[in-house]
C-alpha cells in the first residue's frame, strides 16, 4: 500500500464518525481541516497541513441540511487550490439523488446539478454507496467506484439463520434489488405493489406472492419517513407472516420515521452508518461500512480491482 505520506484523509462535519473509523481501519490519522463559521451563517474551510502532491480523500455524506453538500464543495476547491494530486470525494450518502430524472414538467434533475457541482468544484474520483439509482454514475464525468451495503448486510441476514426466509420489495422501484438479494441466499421473492398519491404518503398496498409462516426481510435502498417500508411490514403480517425485518442502504429516517417504526410489526430494521441515526427507536440497529470504504481507498491506491468487494 502507498505510504501514509502520500496520502490523506479528510472529513466534514457531518461524516466525522465515519472518517474516524475509517482512518482506524487504514492505520492513519484523520487529517487536519479546520471549518470556521460566521455569525451570518456563512463559514469556510482550511487545511491545517500541507496537501500538495497528496492523495486526499474527502469524507462527507451530503444528507440534508445543505451545509453539508457546501461544506464538501469548499473543501474540495480548498484541496485543488492547495495543489493536491488527487481529490477523492468520498461519499457514502449522496444526497439528492432521488431527483434522478424529470418525472413531471419543470421539475430539476437535481442529482445531476449536484454532479455537475463536484465535478466543477474539481473532484477527481467519487467513492459512493448505493445510489438511488445505478445509472446516476454516468452523471460524473470522472471515475465512480459505486459500492453496495450487500456485502454487509448479506453477511447479516446470513448470521440470522432464519428458517423459512422470504426476500421482499416494498415497491416495484425495490424489486431489482431485492431479486438478487433472493438469488443470491437461493429464497422465494414477494412483491409490494403500492399506490403513492403524493410523496412521503402511501395509499394502498398489496402483497404479490406468498409470505404464509415466513420470515419475512424488506430490502431498500434508503428509508426516510418510514410510511412505505412500515406499511409493508404490517402488510405481511396480516397475511400470515411469522416475523418481519427491514434493511436498507441508508437511514434518513426523518419527520415521524422512529414513532412509525416502533408501532409496527418490524422486529428490526437495520442500516449501514453512511447516515447517523439520531433518534431513540430501539428496533434501528447499524453495520459500518468502515472497513468497506478504507479497503476501496486502500486499493485506489494501490490501482487494485475493488470488483471482488461484491458480493452481488
Amino acid at each position: 500500500m502507498s505510504s501514509n505520506n502520500s496520502y490523506l484523509v479528510f472529513s466534514g462535519t457531518a461524516t466525522r464518525y465515519l472518517a474516524e473509523k475509517i482512518c482506524k481501519s487504514l492505520d492513519c490519522p484523520l487529517g487536519n481541516l479546520v471549518i470556521t463559521h460566521f455569525a451570518d451563517g456563512e463559514f469556510t474551510v482550511s487545511y491545517e497541513e500541507s496537501i500538495r502532491g497528496k492523495d486526499v480523500f474527502l469524507v462527507q455524506s451530503t444528507f440534508p441540511n445543505s451545509d453539508n453538500l457546501m461544506e464538501l464543495l469548499l473543501m474540495i476547491d480548498a484541496a485543488k487550490r492547495a495543489s493536491a494530486r488527487t481529490i477523492n470525494a468520498v461519499i457514502p450518502y449522496f444526497g439528492w439523488a432521488r431527483q434522478d430524472r424529470k418525472d413531471k414538467p419543470r421539475v430539476a434533475i437535481g442529482a445531476k446539478l449536484v454532479a455537475d457541482m463536484l465535478s466543477v468544484a474539481g473532484i477527481t474520483r467519487l467513492i459512493t454507496l448505493d445510489l438511488h439509482a445505478d445509472q446516476e454514475q454516468g452523471f460524473f464525468d470522472c471515475p465512480v467506484d459505486h459500492l453496495y451495503a450487500s456485502s454487509v448486510m448479506l453477511p447479516y441476514i446470513e448470521s440470522l439463520k432464519l428458517e423459512n426466509l422470504v426476500i421482499a420489495a416494498p415497491d416495484m422501484g425495490a424489486s431489482k434489488r431485492a431479486k438478487t438479494f433472493s438469488n443470491y441466499l437461493n429464497c422465494p421473492l414477494v412483491l409490494c405493489n403500492k399506490n403513492r398519491p403524493r410523496p412521503n404518503e402511501v395509499g394502498s398496498l398489496v402483497v404479490i406472492g406468498d409470505v404464509k409462516d415466513a420470515d419475512v426481510v424488506i430490502v431498500d435502498d434508503m428509508v426516510d419517513t418510514a410510511g412505505t417500508i412500515t406499511k409493508a411490514a404490517n402488510v405481511m403480517l396480516e397475511n400470515g407472516a411469522r416475523t418481519v425485518r427491514a434493511i436498507a442502504s441508508h437511514c434518513v429516517m426523518s419527520g415521524p420515521a422512529s414513532d412509525r417504526v416502533d408501532e409496527s410489526a418490524l422486529v428490526e430494521i437495520v442500516f449501514t452508518d453512511s447516515i447517523p441515526y439520531k433518534g431513540t427507536s430501539k428496533k434501528v440497529k447499524q453495520i459500518t461500512i468502515a472497513n468497506l470504504l478504507a479497503e476501496t481507498i486502500r486499493r485506489v491506491l494501490n490501482n487494485e480491482s475493488i470488483s471482488n468487494q461484491y458480493l452481488i
